[in-house]
C-alpha cells in the first residue's frame, strides 16, 4: 500500500501539533525558546547528522530565528517549519520522477547529478564521486531507518514523503536544496574529511572556500585601482607639493590676504594647476606613473583586506557565540578595522616604494622599471629595510578607523537592506538579492565616510613615506614633527590637501571594488 503523498490529507491542527512536538524535542530544558547553544545540545543528544558542523547549525538557526532576536520561540519555529515544508514538498515532487509518492535511490542519484551539473560541476568529478554517493544513499535509506521494501519492486528501498520531510526538516538549504546540504554536510557525520570535489563541505573545500574570498578581493582591487589610477596620481601629487594651497577651506578672502594684488581671474585652482603640470611633464602617461606597482601592491592588499575581513568576522562571531551574519555592530566594525591593519602592514613596503616613484621628477632619463628599481636601491642604500617602513605606525593607526568605517558601514547597510527586503517581500534573508545599482551607492557612501574621517592621518603618513624626494624635499623625525610642520606652514587646511581628488577617486574606486567583490562572491558561490 502506497502511503499518502506530500502530506495532502494532514489537517492544519495535526500539522501544528507535529511542529510543537518537534520543537519540544529540541527545547529539551523546556525553557519555551531555543538559542544556538540549545540547538547544539539538542543535536548532540539526538545524534543529529549535523551535530559536528557549527556552520550548518548556524545557518539553520539563522533560518529558524525569523524575528532576529537570537531566540527561536514556538511561533518562530512554526513559521520556519511551514516554509521549510513547502520547499521540501516541491523538492520531493521534483525527485519523485514516476509520481508514485516514493523516493528511490536511483531518483535521488539522478536528482543530485542534475543539481551538480546545473551548479557548474564537471561530469568527470561526479563520476569520481559515485562511491561517495552510494555511501550517502546507504546512510540516508538504511542508517536513518527510513526504509521500506516493496516485494512487487524486488525489495527496492524507498522513502515516503513523511519520512523524507522529517529527514530534511532540520537541514539548512545549500544552493536552494536541502538534499544538497545533507549530501554536502554528510562528511561531518562519517568523519571522512578529505573526500570529493563536488561541493562537499570538507576541510579541503573549507580551505578552498575561504581562499576564494582572498582571490575575489584581490581581483576586485586590481580592477578598481586601474580604473581610478589618474585620480590617485593626482592625490599623491597634491599631498607631496607643499607649494600648492589646500584644495578646499581656502576662500578668495584668504588668498587676497596673502596677496592683495592678486588677479583672482588668473588664479587657477590647485587641482587644475596639478593636472596641467603633470600633463606638461609627461603627457597622459604621467597620470599612470606607479600604476604597475599599484597593481602589484593592490592585489595582495585588497585580497588581505576582504579575505581577512571574512576571517575576522568568523573569529569575532565565535567570541560572541553568534552567527557571522548576525555579528553585532561593534564586532563588525572591529573586524573591518583589523582586516585593514593586516592588509596595510602586508603591503606597506610596496606602498612606500610607490609613493617614492610618484614623487620622482618626471622629466629625467629614468622611467618605468628602471626608475622603480633605482628608487628601491636608493631607499635601501640610505636606510635599509627600515626605510621601507617609514610611517608604518601612523599608517596602521590610520587604516584601522578607515577600514572599520568602510567595511563596517558597507556590511551594516547590506544587513539593513537585506532585512528590510526580507520583511517587505516576506522571504528569507538568504533569498534576498542585492542589485548592482544598490551596491554601487552603498560602496560610495561607506568609502566616502571612511576616507574623509581619516584623511589627515593618511596625508601625514604619505609625507613621511615621500620625505626627501624631488616633489617633497622636506624631512621629518616622526609623526609629531610632520604634524607640527604641516600645520605651521600650511595651517589646518593643509591636513586636507588632496581630499577632493581623493574623494573623486574613493567614490568610484570603492564602488567598483565592492561591485566586483559581491559579483565575484556570487559567481564563485562563496555566499
Amino acid at each position: 500500500m502506497v502511503s499518502r503523498s506530500c502530506g495532502e490529507t494532514e489537517t492544519e491542527e495535526h500539522r501544528n501539533k507535529r511542529y510543537e512536538k518537534l520543537f519540544r524535542r529540541l527545547d529539551g530544558e523546556a525553557r519555551g525558546y531555543l538559542d544556538f547553544e540549545g540547538l547544539r545540545k539538542a543535536f548532540e543528544e539526538d545524534n543529529h547528522p549535523l551535530r559536528k558542523s557549527d556552520d550548518a547549525m548556524t545557518v539553520l538557526f539563522s533560518a529558524m530565528d525569523t524575528d532576529h532576536d537570537n531566540k527561536v520561540t514556538l511561533e518562530d519555529f512554526k513559521k520556519y517549519a511551514s516554509l521549510a515544508e513547502s520547499q521540501i514538498q516541491k523538492g520531493f515532487q521534483r525527485i519523485d520522477l514516476d509520481h508514485d509518492g516514493r523516493i528511490k535511490p536511483s531518483e535521488v542519484s539522478k536528482y543530485l547529478a542534475q543539481l551538480f551539473s546545473e551548479n557548474g560541476g564537471r561530469s568527470d568529478i561526479w563520476e569520481q564521486g559515485k562511491s561517495r554517493l552510494t555511501h550517502f544513499l546507504q546512510w540516508a535509506f538504511y542508517r536513518n531507518h527510513h526504509i521500506f521494501k516493496d516485494e512487487e519492486q524486488d525489495s527496492i528501498p524507498y522513502i515516503t514523503y513523511d519520512q523524507w520531510r522529517d529527514f530534511l526538516m532540520l537541514v539548512p538549504r545549500k544552493e536552494g536544496s536541502r538534499l544538497h546540504a545533507a549530501y554536502a554536510y554528510f562528511s561531518f557525520l562519517e568523519g571522512d574529511m578529505d573526500l570529493s570535489s563536488e561541493g562537499d563541505m570538507t576541510l579541503i573545500n573549507d580551505f578552498i572556500h575561504g581562499f576564494g574570498y582572498f582571490i575575489a578581493g584581490g581581483i576586485s582591487g586590481v580592477i578598481s585601482r586601474t580604473c581610478t589610477a589618474p585620480l590617485d596620481r593626482l592625490k599623491v601629487f597634491l599631498i607631496a607639493r607643499t607649494d600648492l594651497s589646500s584644495t578646499f577651506l581656502n576662500s578668495k578672502k584668504d588668498l587676497l590676504a596673502h596677496n592683495p594684488n592678486a588677479d583672482l581671474k588668473k588664479i587657477r585652482s590647485p587641482i587644475i594647476k596639478a593636472i596641467s603640470t603633470l600633463y606638461r611633464q609627461g603627457g597622459l602617461r604621467a597620470f599612470y606613473v606607479g600604476n604597475g606597482l599599484n597593481v602589484v601592491k593592490v592585489f595582495p592588499e585588497s585580497s588581505m583586506k576582504f579575505g581577512s575581513f571574512e576571517v575576522t568576522k568568523k573569529l569575532m562571531s565565535r567570541l560572541e557565540g553568534s552567527d557571522p551574519d548576525r555579528l553585532s555592530k561593534f564586532s563588525t566594525y572591529v573586524a573591518g578595522g583589523l582586516a585593514g591593519v593586516i592588509a596595510q602592514f602586508s603591503v606597506y613596503p610596496i606602498d612606500t616604494l610607490k609613493f617614492r616613484v610618484q614623487c620622482a621628477p618626471l622629466n629625467n632619463d629614468l622611467r618605468g622599471n628602471k626608475l622603480l628599481f633605482q628608487t628601491a636601491r636608493d631607499m635601501y642604500r640610505v636606510g635599509g629595510l627600515k626605510n621601507f617602513y617609514r610611517g608604518v605606525l601612523v599608517g596602521v593607526t590610520g587604516i584601522f578607523p578607515y577600514a572599520a568605517l568602510d567595511l563596517g558601514t558597507f556590511t551594516m547597510m547590506k544587513k539593513w537592506y537585506t532585512a528590510n527586503q526580507s520583511k517587505k517581500l516576506s522571504i528569507p534573508e538568504d533569498q534576498v538579492s542585492i542589485s548592482n545599482l544598490i551596491v554601487l551607492p552603498m560602496g560610495a557612501f561607506s568609502g566616502t565616510i571612511g576616507a574623509t574621517m581619516v584623511y589627515p592621518v593618511n596625508l601625514l603618513r604619505t609625507r613621511l613615506q615621500a620625505q626627501g624626494t624631488f616633489a617633497h624635499p622636506a624631512t621629518y623625525s616622526g609623526f609629531t614633527d610632520v604634524l607640527a610642520k604641516t600645520i605651521k606652514s600650511e595651517g589646518v587646511p593643509g591636513l586636507f590637501k588632496g581630499l577632493v581628488p581623493n574623494l573623486l577617486k574613493v567614490c568610484p574606486a570603492v564602488s567598483i571594488s565592492y561591485l566586483c567583490y559581491e559579483n565575484l562572491k556570487s559567481f564563485m558561490k562563496l555566499d
